[in-house]
């Protein structure tokens, strides 16, 4: 796994759920793996296949948070004109009125209704370096995307 940029605070985060999976969660599953076994034929049991589900989910969770961890650099968003990570950057799409304003995250924090955009998406990664005032585009399922910068914090 390739390194990943991630903020202190969702750094924090994912440690602390990792911790949970490691100490609770794993717990639980195996108590319900437990009592599916005391119900009988395998074969045929429906809560002991939800369980090993379950159980597989979780490790699958644990796996991918030990490897975001273990690759995580963290990035503290500085004070630049300069777009990067943590950046909130205006835009606006050109012939368009709307502006709207993102903030630069990892892919772990991306939520574009909160206005994340992650670093590797494409309006994301057309925004790295970029300066106010600058015009960039980027390509989308809909074609390509033509905006200018506004503002960046």
């Amino acid at each position: 796994m390739a390194e990943e940029l991630i903020s202190q605070e969702k750094f924090e985060e994912l440690k602390k759920e990792l911790e949970f999976l490691h100490t609770t969660r794993r717990k639980e599953v195996a108590e319900q793996l437990e009592y599916a076994r005391s119900l009988g034929d395998l074969s045929e049991n429906a809560e002991y296949q939800e369980a090993r589900e379950m159980q597989a989910a979780v490790e699958e969770r644990v796996q991918k948070l030990e490897a975001i961890l273990k690759n995580a650099k963290i990035v503290t968003g500085g004070k630049t004109d300069i777009v990067g990570m943590g950046s909130k950057v205006t835009v606006q799409k050109q012939g368009g009125e709307d502006k709207h304003t993102y903030m630069l995250v990892g892919a772990e924090e991306a939520d574009i209704l909160a206005g994340k955009v992650s670093y590797h998406a494409p309006l994301g990664s057309a925004l790295l370096g970029k300066k106010k005032g600058d015009e960039f585009s980027f390509h989308t399922p809909k074609g390509t995307q033509k905006y200018k910068i506004l503002k960046v914090e």
